[in-house]
């Protein structure tokens, strides 16, 4: 039986929550990563752990981006959190 075509998104709004999903929620767990080593004390076992954290983070970032209606708007979210968490990290003080 095939779905309603009720509750299935455009192509392109598919290409950008795949996009968001892949590329956006990856970098924005990279900005948090990044962030986070920030912490006095917390950077090293950041850096130890980060790799399970990190793709445990991107994997909710994905479903996060499925769930959404609007592309643009994952787009948007995504970005602007990454810039914040980037500046948080290139600005912030802290053992880095």
């Amino acid at each position: 039986m095939p779905a309603n075509t009720k509750y299935l998104s455009s192509p392109g709004q598919r290409i950008l929550k795949v996009s968001a999903a892949i590329l956006g929620g990856y970098l924005l767990s990279g900005a948090i990563h990044l962030a986070a080593a920030r912490i006095p004390y917390f950077g090293m076992n950041l850096l130890i752990t980060g790799t399970l954290t990190m793709f445990l983070l991107w994997a909710v970032f994905m479903i996060i981006s499925f769930l959404s209606k609007n592309g643009w708007k994952i787009w948007g979210i995504y970005i602007g959190f990454t810039l914040l968490f980037g500046l948080i990290a290139f600005y912030g003080g802290g053992p880095l």
